[in-house]
């Protein structure tokens, strides 16, 4: 997943503003208790703290895989 992908995920999911919030502020323990922004700027794989973030907020896992794909142009 890359990092544009990861922002278009978290803003489709949360919405752009609560999607900040949460990246900034959920503290996610299976990252070494880290925000998902840390974990980002620390080089933790952006699937790896998507599936995270999902985990943590209870997103339905249905959602989880292909988030923040762009649908393919016709």
């Amino acid at each position: 997943m890359r990092l544009s992908e990861f922002w278009t995920a978290v803003s489709d999911e949360f919405g752009g503003a609560y999607g900040r919030i949460l990246t900034h502020d959920l503290v996610l323990g299976e990252l070494g208790d880290l925000t998902a922004d840390q974990a980002i700027k620390r080089g933790v794989n952006t699937r790896e703290v998507w599936l995270a973030l999902c985990r943590a907020s209870d997103v339905p896992e249905s959602r989880w895989f292909g988030a923040g794909l762009r649908p393919p142009k016709a």
